[in-house]
């Protein structure tokens, strides 16, 4: 039975029906990850890119207390226009904003839940949130880990935000018992940039291959979803010294200011952001493209999986 309180828009609920492939998009990167019109024109434009790859693009976000799986362009631009004014939705939000009739931004973990309601797996974001720098002592882990842990979705990211210790992210990933793919790499990609230094779990090289080994994780009955880390093309990759000078400079002002809690990571993009020219951001808006295209590969090859038995 459909959640009372989830709203599947038409063309979404069509695919859905008729065992079409269907990629969940997240929402705050719309009101949170860059100013208006830039992220209205990037959140149409991924949608645009989902269906020229033959999968139905299905936007994620709480509005006046509905759950909606799929948005209309008015509801993104709305989205967009609003904000920070929009709160972030994490876990912890959905009841009170649901049950107060108000708007949410979703991240990786409630765009999961909202998505596996709806009966939609695969999901393309940018990058999934993780162990936060200093994690040892203020204990600052993003929910999406947890999320990724028990929730059956297929999650196409381009690594962990690489202001996060991906070190440790990655050991809290195995003790969940989450497999990390890299998507035709062996090797982390660190967000901004196509490598890490940190393995992954396994290499991956096909949309078909990534959709067998997911797949065959819910036949076998395990419960939780998969993290398929796709590196940011390598024309858009930038300089490591660059990137990881700006991130260790956001991350010192992070701490002076005593920023903490679900407002680090908007601070701390909007610094590396600032501190790169806005390179950050043209790297940021290209690697979702390119998540989106191999989600949607992923997504059509997982519906031909499951409609052949």
């Amino acid at each position: 039975m459909l959640n009372r309180y989830l709203d599947i828009a038409p063309e979404v609920k069509k695919a859905l029906d008729e065992g079409k492939p269907v990629v969940a998009l997240e929402s705050t990167i719309i009101s949170h990850g860059m100013p208006y019109p830039q992220n209205k024109e990037t959140a149409l434009k991924v949608e645009e890119i989902i269906r020229s790859c033959g999968a139905v693009p299905a936007t994620i976000a709480i509005i006046g207390g509905r759950l909606k799986a799929g948005l209309t362009a008015d509801e993104i631009d709305y989205l967009g226009k609003a904000g920070h004014a929009v709160t972030k939705a994490s876990r912890r939000d959905l009841p009170v904003l649901v049950a107060k009739g108000m708007d949410g931004a979703c991240t990786v973990t409630t765009t999961m839940m909202i998505a596996a309601m709806a009966g939609i797996k695969v999901f393309a974001t940018g990058g999934i949130g993780g162990v936060h720098r200093g994690a040892e002592t203020t204990m600052d882990i993003s929910a999406d880990l947890e999320e990724l842990a028990k929730t059956p979705v297929l999650v196409v990211c381009a690594g962990a935000k690489a202001i996060l210790d991906l070190g440790l992210t990655l050991e809290y990933l195995e003790t969940k018992g989450v497999t990390v793919i890299g998507y035709g790499t062996k090797e982390l990609p660190a967000f901004y940039t196509r490598s890490s230094g940190f393995g992954v779990d396994y290499e991956l090289d096909t949309p078909d291959e990534v959709a067998k080994a997911f797949h065959v994780k819910q036949v076998l009955g395990q419960e939780g979803g998969m993290l398929v880390t796709n590196p940011i093309p390598q024309q858009y990759s930038m300089d490591p010294a660059v990137i990881n000078k700006a991130i260790d400079e956001a991350v010192a002002e992070c701490k002076a200011k005593g920023v903490h809690g679900k407002e680090t990571t908007p601070f701390l993009l909007a610094k590396v952001k600032e501190l790169t020219g806005g390179d950050s951001l043209e790297s940021n808006i290209q690697l979702v493209f390119n998540n989106a295209r191999v989600a949607s590969q992923i997504a059509c090859s997982l519906s031909k999986l499951e409609n052949n038995g």
